[in-house]
């Protein structure tokens, strides 16, 4: 069983995922980037900045060096801005062994190149598939460090990493299942944060709940075909990973990419939406590097492009949803 472990990335997910090792018996070293929040953490034991209230344990230490968090970790858990990812990588490559074991809990896929998180850290650490995995599920931050009951999936094309990484975070409150369907649960975790943000979207026009059902289902429809053009198991879609997360995320006043949405669906411009989301809602930035691989695999994803269009496009919400209800009527299946 991994010992210790390098948790990048001091955000609500990082510092909630460093409190589920520590529980589970690994000693972490949690890198963030700005020193008055590392100091604090060290300090009071609480990041306030992001879970107000929330003590971790002991065993838990806060850094602003990268090569301190990396020196004798066994897994490096990355959770990271999926945007920022390569060039923060690109930098600390040096900094780790041919044995090191990466740890994916970043939901995005990357602007331009339309690569999946793992796809980013084999090219930037030259780590093979199976030193990476890629943990996603129903996991909301706030509800983990309460230590309420969470569930999710560790997905790694070699068994045994995934097994090391499932012993790592397996807790009373944490349980972790292992799949090798790595780009299943990728794309399921990236494309949830679309479908959030359409969700929040509706939500905030007062629309109701028959229409939440119906995104949240067709979106779920869009990940799954996207996924199979890609190569994953359609299963895969019907898990923790894929509908576990996408009801998590479209249903929880805590999801920061509904919150986001919600406020575009009031009436707010995406800058002033920003303004008033503290944290970053990675399906922002992610929808269009979706919506650009569903053009590059010829699969049809209507709700990502309405998203495109909402927040990058200057489209009127109300106009948008008008245009997704009047769409040719087909049968239902995945088309």
């Amino acid at each position: 069983m991994a010992r210790r472990a390098a948790v990048y990335g001091a955000g609500s997910w990082g510092t909630a995922f460093s409190l589920i090792l520590a529980d589970a018996g690994c000693e972490v070293a949690l890198w963030g980037r700005r020193p008055e929040l590392v100091d604090a953490i060290n300090a009071t034991g609480v990041n306030d900045a992001y879970l107000p209230g929330a003590r971790l344990p002991g065993a838990v230490r806060a850094t602003t060096d990268p090569g301190a968090a990396a020196l004798g970790a066994d897994l490096v858990v990355l959770a990271v801005s999926a945007q920022h990812a390569r060039p923060l990588l690109e930098d600390w490559r040096e900094l780790w062994t041919p044995e090191t074991v990466f740890v994916s809990l970043m939901k995005g896929v990357e602007l331009g190149t339309g690569k999946l998180m793992s796809e980013v850290i084999a090219e930037t650490t030259g780590a093979g598939p199976g030193r990476i995995a890629v943990l996603s599920g129903p996991n909301l931050a706030r509800e983990v460090v309460e230590r309420r009951p969470a569930a999710s999936v560790v997905a790694c094309a070699d068994e045994g990493t995934a097994a090391l990484v499932q012993a790592a975070c397996h807790t009373p409150h944490f349980r972790p299942y292992t799949n090798n369907d790595v780009v299943g649960c990728e794309l399921g975790g990236a494309v949830k944060n679309v479908i959030a943000l359409a969700v929040g979207v509706t939500d905030g026009m007062g629309l109701g709940d028959n229409a939440k059902a119906a995104l949240v289902t067709r979106g779920l429809a869009e990940a799954t075909r996207l996924g199979v053009a890609m190569g994953a198991d359609p299963l895969t879609f019907a898990g923790l990973a894929g509908m576990g997360d996408l009801v998590a995320t479209c249903s929880s006043a805590l999801s920061r990419n509904h919150t986001f949405g919600r406020h575009l669906g009031a009436g707010l411009t995406v800058a002033e939406a920003r303004g008033r989301t503290t944290q970053t809602a990675e399906g922002v930035a992610s929808c269009r590097a979706v919506d650009a691989l569903g053009a590059r695999h010829a699969v049809e994803l209507p709700v990502t492009r309405a998203v495109v269009d909402i927040v990058h496009g200057g489209r009127d919400p109300e106009e948008v949803v008008g245009a997704l209800m009047a769409r040719a009527p087909r049968p239902e299946g995945l088309a």
